[in-house]
């Protein structure tokens, strides 16, 4: 579990850099955090195919990779020394925001409502 965190703390770590004015630490640190997200979206959509994980996790942790994909193109080609492009500062905001996602979908599961069963239903498995 803790390595599914790796991605999105080196994205919040990198966003945190940004806001200080350490442009060059985020840069690094966005591609830092790139093999982490491959890792952490590779799982999740393997855990989602072999049924034994949420799909939810890993279509957000792929479209969160794709993301900071963005974002790292982006930042990189950019001018030294100029601002940080709107769209890499967007693009790494939407990556915590879908790592986010899953969490929240857990903090609500116990909303969803049941189905009912019926009583022919319990007897035919009985």
């Amino acid at each position: 579990m803790a390595t599914r965190l790796l991605a999105p703390g080196l994205a919040l770590t990198a966003l945190l850099a940004d806001a200080a004015g350490i442009h060059g630490l985020a840069l690094w640190l966005v591609l830092v955090a790139l093999p982490a997200a491959a890792a952490v979206a590779f799982v999740g959509i393997s855990d989602a195919l072999a049924e034994t994980g949420p799909w939810i996790v890993g279509w957000t942790a792929t479209l969160a990779l794709g993301l900071l994909v963005v974002g790292s193109t982006v930042r990189e080609g950019a001018p030294r020394g100029a601002a940080v492009p709107t769209l890499a500062v967007t693009a790494v905001v939407g990556a915590l925001l879908l790592y986010a996602v899953p969490a929240f979908a857990w903090l609500l599961e116990p909303l969803r409502p049941k189905p009912r069963t019926s009583a022919t239903t319990v007897r035919a498995h009985s």
